[in-house]
Order: C-alpha cells, then sequence, then structure tokens
C-alpha cells in the first residue's frame, strides 16, 4: 500500500482516531500522523503508548501543516473545533470527520471552513463500547463500511484520496447523501442504541429483578443490550440530539410494530409472532452472509475477537 498523505492530524484520541493511527500505520498510508486532544490526561496517554508521532499540545499546531484533519470528537462540538482551527488550515488541505450524523455535521461545520480547504464528511461504522486513547486497534475497521458524503461541488481528486485512505485502512467505502446516511443511520444503530439503554434501564428499575441476578442470568439477549448500552454517553447524547428526526421516525414506527407484537401476544396470534420472527431471522442471515458479524454462538465476542 502507498503513501496517500505526507502529514495526517487527529483531532481527539479517542477509540476511532487511535483505530486510525494503528491502521494508517500497519498500511504506510501517511508520512506522519499527528494528534490532539483536549485532555493533558489524555495528551499524556497517548504519548505514553506511542499513540501518534508527535502529540500536539495546541490544536493549532497540529492542524498546521496537515493534508488532512479528521474531527475524532463528539458531534455536538464539531463545529466549535472547526472554528478553532479555520484559521489555521494549510491551502488545499482535507477537513474531514468520523461522526455518526452528516447533516447536522455539515450544518455545524462547514460555515467555519475556508473556501480553500475540501470538506468531506466521513463516517466509519465500526467501533467497540470502548473509549478512550488506549482502546484503539489497527484491526478495528477491517471489512466494515466507511460511507463518504462529500459536499456538494466537492472537487473528485480529493474524494479519491479520502476513499484510497479508508480502503488502505481495511474498509469498504461508498459515497451517500447526507439525509439518506442519517436515515439508514437511525435504523441501524442510533434506533437500537435508544433501545438497549431502555431496555437496560427497565432492567434496573424493576424492583423484582435484582441487580444480582440482572448480573448473574444475563442471557444473550440481554448482554447484547448491555454492552451497547455501556457505549461513549457523551457522543451517544449528541447523536440522539442531532439527528433528532430521522431517530424520532424510526422510534415511531418501532412504537407501532411493538403494538402490534403486544397485541399478537395478548390474543395468542401464533401465526403473526411466527412470521414476524422467520422475517427477522432473515435479516441476521444476510447480515452474516454479509460478513458484517459471525453466526459463532458468541457472535465472535469471546477472547479472540472481544476488542
Amino acid at each position: 500500500m502507498s503513501q496517500v498523505y505526507d502529514r495526517v492530524a487527529l483531532i481527539g484520541l479517542g477509540l476511532i482516531a487511535s483505530s486510525m493511527f494503528w491502521a494508517i500505520k500497519r498500511a504506510g498510508l501517511a508520512g506522519e500522523v499527528v494528534g490532539y486532544a483536549r485532555s493533558a490526561k489524555t495528551r499524556e496517554t497517548a504519548r505514553e503508548i506511542g499513540l501518534c508521532d508527535q502529540v500536539y499540545d495546541d490544536i493549532k499546531d497540529a492542524v498546521k501543516d496537515a493534508d488532512l484533519v479528521v474531527l475524532c470528537v463528539p458531534v455536538g462540538v464539531m463545529g466549535a473545533v472547526a472554528a478553532e482551527i479555520s484559521g489555521s488550515l494549510k491551502v488545499g488541505a482535507t477537513v474531514s470527520d468520523v461522526g455518526s450524523v452528516k447533516q447536522d455535521v455539515i450544518q455545524s461545520v462547514g460555515p467555519h471552513l475556508p473556501d480553500n480547504v475540501h470538506f468531506i464528511p466521513a463516517h466509519p461504522i465500526a467501533g467497540t463500547e470502548h473509549s478512550g486513547p488506549q482502546s484503539g486497534f489497527a484491526e478495528l475497521f477491517d471489512n466494515r463500511w466507511c460511507l463518504l458524503v462529500p459536499v456538494e461541488g466537492t472537487a473528485p481528486e480529493p474524494v479519491a484520496k479520502l476513499r484510497a485512505l479508508w480502503e488502505g485502512i481495511g474498509s469498504n467505502v461508498e459515497e451517500m447523501d447526507a439525509e439518506h446516511h442519517d436515515l439508514v443511520l437511525a435504523v441501524t444503530s442510533h434506533a437500537p442504541h435508544l433501545i438497549a439503554y431502555t431496555m437496560v434501564g427497565v432492567a434496573d428499575d424493576l424492583g423484582r429483578v435484582t441487580d444480582g441476578e440482572v448480573i448473574k442470568y444475563s442471557a444473550a439477549g440481554f448482554r447484547d443490550f448491555t454492552r451497547i448500552a455501556a457505549s461513549d454517553p457523551t457522543m451517544w447524547r449528541d447523536v440522539f440530539l442531532t439527528n433528532k428526526e430521522a431517530t424520532l421516525e424510526i422510534l415511531g414506527r418501532f412504537t407501532e410494530e411493538l403494538f402490534a407484537l403486544q397485541r399478537a401476544i395478548r390474543t395468542e396470534d401464533g401465526d403473526h409472532l411466527f412470521d414476524y420472527f422467520t422475517r427477522t431471522r432473515a435479516i441476521r442471515r444476510g447480515i452474516v452472509e454479509a460478513g458484517q458479524d459471525t453466526s459463532d454462538a458468541d457472535f465472535g465476542r469471546g477472547p479472540k475477537g472481544g476488542k
């Protein structure tokens, strides 16, 4: 794999940024990868573990000579970060991000960027429930999707370079418009996370089931809910507030389906339940066949796949 950028700057040094660093280094995709984090403790940890070729204490120094700047911060603060770096960006640089919401990011970041840089929002659909600079690993993006959402009028060459970086990191890459992206992610990620948070909250509130029993007798379904519900609270708060319309639309549909299933259980309509579960089982099979999960009993999340 050949070098795509001379210098890449990662702003925010959590799971995604740290995994990007290790994956970029694994494939030799950049001459130098530098980083910045708001927290002095995070910067210190990054230096201790060798995360980034150089970690800066000033965000403006980090982005100054970078050919690619990637905002790896919660979507709620991306606009403020863009405003902070706008005067220090190199002419012709590409600015991207890794947020799971795209319309709000475009509206909050775009106005702060100068006309002489390229803005190409992106979303790597990969992650674990862990966060922080020590949580990253090079394989995180292997055979996972990364969606590019170029703003209108973006030249093809910088898009092609960013695609080459993400493909070199191990991702499958596709382009998508922002509105469609936000609806797709509301279905595949945002609403399921909210449902997982709710189910874990219900278990916590149910007085007749003790905390010890919830932990001791967690079957696979609830265990997976708790894994999802352990995700970074700041990130997910911002996701729901910035992708409000699409998430509410999907939750409305979910509520209708839930009422239909409640009615089927109440009226002992076994045919409806069987047909519904057969249809949803086929979707699971499709995800496994597409290589986006494994059919192992532990879904690959045991000691080997449990990163």
